[in-house]
């Protein structure tokens, strides 16, 4: 697939971001492009909030600068854990909400709006799922509807936010394998924040780590390199390829 480098959707230039006081992340440069599967990895604490955040245009470089090609729609997926599941919406209800960016808060919503909803709720394969209230749904069910709703806004980029917390091993395997589908056949261009590499392994384009302030990014076949890694961690790392996919095994003799 080619990327348009010309032109990315969302590029940092030399961004410094904080609140107030010191930096939390000084003089950060990446992009994305349209196609591209961009993973942000990093342990809690290391400023990937703080790089959502900007993304998102809910804060401001200190320095730098954050371009947007052509005011790309974003469509983002919380942490499952932040949605209040008190309320009792449907599937389809949660998916509708989706609408709400393309429409403006007062606008009536029209059956094109509920067709693209139930489309997105089959493109995550849970259409079945739609009259069903949204809290009594697994985590698994519920992580889909929510990527639903980003995807029923039509976006430019899916923005994902630690999408497989508290899952278990099979419904994270599938919704890693879904995106990577979403990427590479719908050529749906996707962001996707997490704490563990071993997430974004087999389904990142590119690769963007970040620890104790350093940084590491670039192609995945670039930044997956046990060298690369071992330095940035500090550890020995190994990456082991078995039938076409890789695997991380950390600590052991270097």
């Amino acid at each position: 697939m080619s990327h348009d480098h010309s032109h990315p959707l969302l590029r940092f230039d030399d961004v410094t971001l904080g609140y107030g006081g010191a930096p939390v992340l000084r003089r950060l440069s990446f992009h994305i492009c349209r196609g591209e599967f961009l993973g942000i990895v990093g342990p809690n604490g290391s400023g990937k909030t703080t790089i959502l955040r900007a993304i998102l245009g809910l804060l401001h470089p200190k320095e730098g600068a954050i371009h947007r090609h052509g005011r790309p729609v974003i469509g983002y997926v919380p942490q499952r854990e932040r949605i209040d599941t008190i309320m009792p919406v449907t599937a389809v209800e949660v998916a509708l909400m989706g609408r709400a960016p393309r429409l403006g808060a007062l606008a009536r919503l029209h059956t094109r709006d509920r067709e693209v909803a139930r489309e997105a709720l089959h493109r995550v394969g849970v259409v079945d799922l739609g009259s069903r209230l949204f809290r009594d749904l697994s985590g698994g069910q519920q992580q889909r509807v929510l990527l639903a709703r980003a995807l029923a806004a039509e976006p430019d980029l899916l923005v994902l936010d630690e999408p497989t917390n508290g899952m278990d091993l099979g419904s994270e395997h599938a919704l890693i394998e879904l995106l990577r589908e979403l990427n590479r056949e719908q050529e749906l261009t996707v962001l996707l924040v997490t704490h563990l590499l071993q997430i974004v392994l087999n389904a990142a384009t590119s690769i963007l780590l970040i620890d104790r302030g350093r940084v590491l990014y670039g192609e995945a076949g670039e930044v997956l390199q046990e060298g690369k890694l071992a330095e940035l961690y500090g550890l020995p790392v190994r990456i082991l390829e078995a039938d076409g996919r890789r695997t991380l095994v950390v600590g052991g003799r270097s």
